[in-house]
């Protein structure tokens, strides 16, 4: 099985920085964003392998994951055996490239890993979006498995003022997972069945408060789907639309998780911010953060 992690875009957000720098290579503590993303990618026992889809204009992500034997012997030949053993990790972790020519939307840069896929479902990893305690996946594919194999994504609650700038789904609560088992509708645990998802809908008219956040689970029809999608909001290949055409062959189903849980590195202010939680609960940093906070 394989996770697929989109990341050839173009990091507008944070020009001039990501000129030379992709944005997914930015660090959060001592790590780039992309690396987390990876190995919360790899944390379920199903996963294999991971897919990055890339750009050619990005080459600094693909060497990033390649072994350096050069760099670790004279880390080593210096004492620094611990930086050498990072690198070594960064280099061995599984994961392939594929490369998307042109930005025609999400659900084109998927369609680009589909050599990779076959005929086995896939999880899809948004690569501004991280999840340092790699727990959200392995929580999908038991809904998964309880539902024979069926398509999950991960929801999250939003305030009502905040409903029109999402992606929101529509259906109701079938269930939770074991490890909540009195979860509520819009409590982290709960499992629903979907009838639709909306695109930005006005508060008064949401079918529901929950949000699609980055995580997805899909079935291999998906995929299918994909391979002729027409482009759609934005003149783009979106994945929801190939999603939305597969709810009405299969059944779907959203896992709610705790939106504190993930953490949004997609703008400025969500990696500056992202960095000084992590830098709060790492030990190795948390009172240098602190004293300089407080300077």
């Amino acid at each position: 099985m394989k996770s697929i992690i989109p990341a050839a875009g173009l990091g507008t957000r944070f020009l001039p920085g990501t000129k030379v720098t992709p944005k997914e290579m930015l660090p959060v503590l001592d790590k780039p964003v992309i690396q987390y993303v990876v190995e919360e990618a790899l944390a379920p026992e199903e996963v294999d392998e991971c897919i990055i889809v890339s750009s050619q204009a990005k080459p600094q992500i693909m060497s990033y994951f390649t072994p350096d034997l050069a760099l670790e012997d004279l880390l080593r030949s210096r004492g620094k055996a611990a930086y050498a053993d990072a690198v070594k990790e960064a280099g061995s972790l599984p994961v392939d490239f594929c490369f998307q020519s042109e930005p025609l939307g999400l659900g084109h840069a998927i369609r680009c890993a589909s050599y990779a896929t076959g005929d086995e479902p896939f999880f899809v990893l948004l690569g501004d979006y991280m999840v340092p305690d790699k727990k959200i996946l392995p929580r999908m594919m038991e809904v998964s498995k309880a539902h024979g194999g069926a398509s999950v994504i991960a929801v999250a609650p939003c305030p009502e003022e905040e409903v029109s700038r999402y992606g929101i789904i529509a259906g109701k609560q079938v269930g939770s997972i074991a490890e909540f088992p009195e979860a509520g509708e819009n409590d982290e645990g709960a499992v629903w069945k979907l009838t639709g998802m909306v695109e930005k809908p006005k508060a008064a008219l949401a079918p529901s408060r929950l949000f699609i956040v980055g995580r997805y689970l899909l079935s291999p029809r998906v995929m299918e789907l994909l391979k002729d999608q027409k482009p759609g909001a934005g003149n783009e290949i979106q994945l929801t639309d190939a999603m939305e055409r597969c709810l009405a062959e299969e059944e779907f189903y959203a896992l709610v998780i705790d939106p504190k849980e993930g953490y949004d590195t997609g703008t400025v202010a969500g990696w500056i911010a992202t960095n000084a939680r992590m830098a709060q609960a790492d030990p190795r940093f948390a009172s240098a953060f602190e004293e300089a906070m407080s300077e």
